[in-house]
């Protein structure tokens, strides 16, 4: 049994973490405080994340003893076991290529694409003390803070456990505070420049035809 684990691979904790976190920083390539503490969060929620699926499985602990009771032929100490969609569902499709993990997938990478294309505008415009209007910024105000929730979901729904499950909401929280605090600074730096752009493009969720008003 103690061969089959899937778990106590610290290693790929740290490996894996790395790579997303680095990842991550590839793309916003954070230059100013509110850059780091989006990115600090969100490395917060990998780490998480990825010490649950391959170190300690504290959700898998908290819920052996109904996941035994449900299914009493589930080895819980499995890699495959941590996929408690497919374990829940009963499913003999492989857990990763189930649609959920499928779906996961898209997400994180959907939130990856966001992520790159909102921070390469934001940060010429900030190279050339500009207010960010177009690309994705001309059709919500802060889509980078998008883009990290939309990985961050994406691997919740990949592998849910209850320590991101409660972290998600706090953390998106965080970011909400993060952009209001970002919007007083630019109304400070843009004046009624940012206040137009306010008026007409939505700080998070998109309308359709919204247009920017330049100043």
């Amino acid at each position: 049994m103690h061969g089959e684990s899937g778990y106590g691979l610290w290693t790929l904790v740290i490996l894996n973490s790395a790579i997303f976190i680095i990842f991550a920083f590839s793309f916003t390539q954070p230059k100013s405080k509110t850059d780091w503490r989006s990115l600090g969060f969100f490395s917060a929620f990998i780490l998480a994340l990825f010490t649950e699926m391959y170190g300690f499985p504290l959700t898998i602990y908290f819920l052996s003893g109904w996941l035994s009771e449900r299914f009493p032929d589930l080895n819980l100490l499995t890699h495959s076991s941590g996929h408690l969609w497919a374990a829940l569902l009963n499913t003999k499709i492989d857990p990763h290529f189930h649609p959920i993990h499928l779906a996961a997938n898209a997400l994180i990478i959907l939130g990856f694409v966001i992520l790159s294309s909102s921070w390469k505008v934001l940060h010429a415009a900030q190279k050339n003390h500009l207010l960010a209007t177009t690309g994705l910024y001309s059709r919500i105000r802060h889509p980078q803070y998008i883009g990290f929730i939309f990985i961050m979901f994406g691997f919740l729904v990949m592998w849910p456990t209850i320590l991101t499950l409660a972290m998600l909401p706090i953390l998106i929280f965080m970011y909400y505070k993060l952009a209001k605090s970002e919007e007083k600074v630019l109304v400070k730096e843009f004046g009624d420049e940012y206040k137009r752009y306010m008026q007409n493009v939505p700080a998070f969720i998109p309308k359709p035809g919204n247009k920017v008003i330049n100043a």
